[in-house]
């Protein structure tokens, strides 16, 4: 915790931004009964167990144990401190923090990449002032001119043009204090065989690559002559990922959530075609296939993915891996069909927004039928093996679908084309699922056999004492009469140390509290095991009708447990001792007596 940040400006800034909204800029929610699951940002799943408790302000995942509240998401996801994180929610929420006499502390960000994100800023801006206003960037400016991209693009897209004059940029960012070596480190100089410094953007028309947060960590260039490469990026930094930022994707979040899909495109001018046109909810990969991670990050955020690369072989290479990565994802993928020899710039450009949206993206292939097209290029279909052999793949990819219905109507469609029956195919693909059903069954049991269950097993385990102050716990984070109740009754005579630990700062917490506040109590927790425990706590199922006598039983399993624990060990002192006195007699005496006493307690 930062003691310099008072208590009730934290409180005023968590109370000023919902759980559900801020987690949901970073996950597709939806919502269950009284809470919102989704995807855990934390850990890559295909089945929701990440779950968001908007009374409790507070997010749990089921699979890797990870929760907190809205402040600890965001330094968990961003890597923000605790400042930066309060900060963020502050701007976010409307309020100043200057205004409490909060200074800044020292970020956790490097001093190097603070120093790049500087750099990347004073760059951006003269980049495209050169591009506006400057003789040098006419021919930059006329090219976008030429491409059809407007001023308004322009500045949403805070395109530029590095000019084509030696050591231009890097006598800039010097004059400004920075040093060459982190310029050359940052992929913006490069080193010539003399050992001097050259722009490596020079000439070039510049599109700044933006994080999720709107910030520019990196430079995408592009040539518009016929210098070679085409195009280059920015080399990978901790600011800079290429494998795990989509380009747009800071302006494109409120748009795919609204069209409830994402649109994935191959290059930067396809993106500012689209979003120009007013199709927002449109990103794209940075000159490299689409990876594992965005994967992951689309699926967070959206269920439909439809891609519409170019329509050449190269662009049906890449949409083939593109749709395999989003299926393993958890993606619904669609895949669009553009014309021949045009990409989705073009197209946008000749045809409209309307007619791409309507007659391209609406009318995309399933994956399935993307899938017969892709690798019916493998095969001769007027020779029979072929033939056979390209049927079989199919009806393996079919026998996947789960949905019986979309099943039988792939199948119709290849019963239709090939003149086979339908009760064949339909034995084939029983055949299939079955076989997979037992390799699948089998790999469970062998999960299940060696560690799937260990923990679900642990927690079943728990003794009955143990279960009674975890839900007694469960009851006092929730309802501040309870825990005052058990504060009289049973103070912090709790058998287990961390449970006595969480029950002493719940009575400090509700000294000062008015009402239960799971996410402010964790506020006041410095542990981190501490806060996971009470949010695994706070997530037990209580009875909103509780009574009085379930929490006097179970208090009263405490207490039994702590008085059966004292006498026992009492005992066992005893009968230590007379086994160090060679009074067999006396010991076994002492051993009736402890079955007596455990029997006895068993029994109430």
């Amino acid at each position: 915790m930062n003691n310099r940040i008072p208590d009730e400006v934290v409180e005023k800034v968590r109370k000023a931004n919902d759980i559900v909204d801020v987690v949901g800029n970073y996950v597709q929610l939806k919502k269950q009964g009284r809470n919102y699951f989704g995807l855990c940002p934390f850990h890559g799943e295909k089945t929701p167990s990440f779950s968001v408790t908007q009374d409790k302000q507070i997010y749990y995942c089921f699979g890797c144990k990870k929760g907190g509240n809205v402040i600890s998401f965001l330094m968990e996801l961003e890597g923000y401190s605790f400042y930066e994180a309060l900060n963020f929610l502050a701007e976010k929420g409307g309020i100043d923090l200057s205004d409490a006499g909060i200074r800044e502390p020292t970020s956790n960000v490097s001093e190097e990449s603070q120093q790049l994100l500087s750099v990347y800023e004073w760059l951006t801006k003269l980049y495209q002032h050169i591009l506006k206003y400057t003789e040098e960037g006419k021919q930059g400016y006329n090219y976008f001119q030429q491409r059809g991209i407007t001023d308004e693009s322009i500045q949403t897209f805070q395109l530029g043009y590095a000019p084509n004059i030696k050591n231009f940029t890097a006598d800039f960012l010097t004059k400004k204090g920075f040093h060459q070596q982190l310029l050359v480190k940052a992929g913006l100089l490069g080193i010539q065989d003399d050992q001097t410094a050259y722009d490596r953007f020079s000439g070039r028309i510049i599109f700044p690559i933006r994080n999720h947060l709107g910030k520019i960590v990196a430079f995408g260039g592009r040539t518009i002559t016929d210098e070679k490469p085409k195009y280059l990026n920015s080399s990978e930094s901790d600011l800079f990922h290429k494998s795990r930022i989509l380009y747009n994707f800071d302006l494109a979040k409120k748009h795919i959530r609204k069209a409830n899909e994402v649109i994935l495109l191959e290059g930067q001018m396809d993106v500012i075609s689209a979003y120009q046109a007013e199709i927002g909810h449109v990103v794209a990969t940075l000159g490299t296939a689409l990876s594992e991670s965005q994967a992951q990050l689309i699926r967070r955020y959206v269920d439909t993915a439809v891609i519409c690369y170019d329509s050449d072989f190269a662009g049906l290479e890449a949409s083939y891996r593109a749709a395999l990565l989003l299926r393993t994802a958890g993606c619904h993928v669609k895949i669009a069909n553009l014309p021949e020899n045009l990409d989705p710039d073009q197209y946008i450009k000749t045809y409209g927004s309307e007619d791409f949206l309507n007659k391209i993206i609406k009318n995309s292939d399933t994956f399935i039928n993307f899938y017969m097209r892709y690798i019916k290029r493998n095969y001769n279909l007027q020779i029979e093996s072929d033939r056979i052999t390209y049927i079989q793949e199919i009806l393996k990819e079919i026998a996947k679908i789960e949905s019986t219905v979309e099943r039988e109507h792939y199948i119709r469609d290849l019963s239709n084309e090939f003149q086979l029956s339908m009760d064949s195919m339909l034995d084939e693909i029983h055949k299939i699922r079955q076989n997979a059903q037992f390799t699948e069954d089998k790999r469970a049991k062998n999960r299940y056999t060696n560690k799937a269950s260990s923990k679900q097993l642990t927690n079943q385990l728990y003794p009955a004492f143990q279960n009674a102050e975890r839900q007694l716990l469960a009851y006092m984070l929730q309802n501040k009469g309870i825990a005052e109740r058990v504060q009289k009754d049973l103070a912090g005579n709790f058998n287990i140390e961390v449970h006595k630990i969480i029950a002493t700062h719940l009575y400090a917490f509700y000294e000062e509290a008015t009402a239960p506040d799971v996410s402010g109590y964790l506020d006041k927790l410095d542990d981190e095991q501490l806060k996971q425990l009470v949010i695994e706590l706070s997530m037990i199922s209580i009875r909103e009708d509780i009574d009085e006598q379930e929490i006097r039983d179970l208090i009263k399993m405490i207490q039994n447990h702590a008085e059966e624990n004292t006498s026992l060990h009492e005992l066992y002192l005893q009968q230590k001792q007379a086994e160090q006195e060679n009074d067999p007699i006396r010991a076994a005496q002492i051993a009736m007596q402890i079955i007596a006493i455990k029997k006895q307690f068993n029994n109430r």
